[in-house]
């Protein structure tokens, strides 16, 4: 039986968010704390208390839903690839029960995202989403009929860590003999790898890999890229606005963002094929993607159309928080 009361709690980097929802789905409470630096069992804590007061000022408890920066190891059942690393190889599940003395349900924050724009976001009634976080990092889900897609190593996803694709297109007779032609689209496809450029300075990434998506998709790979072509040092959002505003090199460099995710979300329609995806993070604020890279993305995927639509998240920062408390949706 599905509970009246569900807490969502979101355990980011500096704050830990808390949410409850009536079975209205109505939002009847919401509060904030900072997150203690560094230190795990101070972090633990802080959660309980926001959920202990929240119940005892509500005068009921509920389900509680937690979103965290890195998943469950299915393998230890210790969390992993948190960029809090505090909470790496800890067992954040089990002793959150036993702070709270209750069962208690944990998914990435990315999972909470998507979860919450596929039950009533911008993607409800679609029958396979992908919630992109385009922020500091790059994250990703998937939700299909309401449903997390957990995956056997608990990275159903992420597709922050998988490199970059690239098709380079024949522009010569020469080439074009040796190729073969884009379904969609007819053009002839030199091969699936990065451009020598993008090669030379594919940024490393903390995961130890270089050149993943995350390096350069996220607000700071945007804000690098624009440096590394002989930009200012400018943070992401005053680059849009420049581009915006006509300004050249920050124009260009907002079209190879485009083109990037284009290429990078073309992978994920070609593996799942999503009925639609949710850009959220920092950089899905940026209007004009919703027009650009769909319009870029057909000659990346093999198919002779391409219906997925990519949209902007309903409920915005609050998606992460909200999918948390959706956890319990059974």
């Amino acid at each position: 039986m599905a509970p009246s009361l569900r807490f969502g709690v979101d355990l980011g980097g500096t704050k830990i968010e808390l949410i409850a929802l009536d079975a209205g789905r109505r939002e009847i409470l919401r509060r904030r704390v900072p997150t203690p630096q560094n230190d795990y069992l101070a972090t633990v804590a802080a959660v309980a208390a926001l959920v202990h007061a929240a119940e005892f000022d509500l005068g009921q408890s509920g389900s509680i839903g937690v979103g965290t920066p890195g998943a469950i190891s299915p393998a230890s059942g210790l969390m992993k690839n948190c960029n809090s690393t505090c909470l790496n190889g800890r067992p954040l599940q089990q002793d959150l029960e036993r702070a709270l003395n209750r069962n208690v349900r944990l998914a990435n924050d990315a999972d909470c995202f998507a979860l919450s724009e596929a039950v009533d976001g911008a993607a409800a009634g679609a029958d396979t989403v992908f919630g992109v976080i385009l922020g500091t990092g790059v994250g990703g889900s998937v939700v299909v009929r309401g449903q997390l897609l957990k995956g056997a190593n608990a990275i159903a996803g992420e597709w922050g860590h998988s490199p970059l694709p690239y098709f380079q297109f024949a522009h010569t007779q020469a080439d074009r003999a040796s190729t073969g032609q884009h379904p969609a689209t007819g053009e002839a496809i030199l091969h699936p790898w990065p451009s020598p450029r993008e090669l030379d300075t594919a940024p490393p990434c903390y995961c130890g890999k270089k050149g993943c998506i995350e390096t350069w998709l996220s607000g700071p790979a945007f804000a690098a890229d624009h440096v590394r072509y002989g930009g200012e040092d400018l943070p992401a959002h005053e680059i849009v606005q420049l581009a915006n505003a006509g300004y050249g090199p920050c124009s260009a460099t907002l079209a190879r963002y485009e083109e990037r995710l284009a290429r990078a979300l073309a992978g994920v329609i070609n593996l799942i094929d999503p009925d639609v995806i949710v850009l959220g993070g920092g950089l899905s604020n940026i209007a004009r993607l919703y027009d650009s890279v769909p319009r870029l993305w057909p000659r990346y995927v093999f198919s002779d159309r391409v219906d997925t639509k990519l949209v902007p998240p309903k409920h915005g920062d609050s998606s992460g928080v909200r999918g948390a408390a959706w956890l319990w949706n059974d």
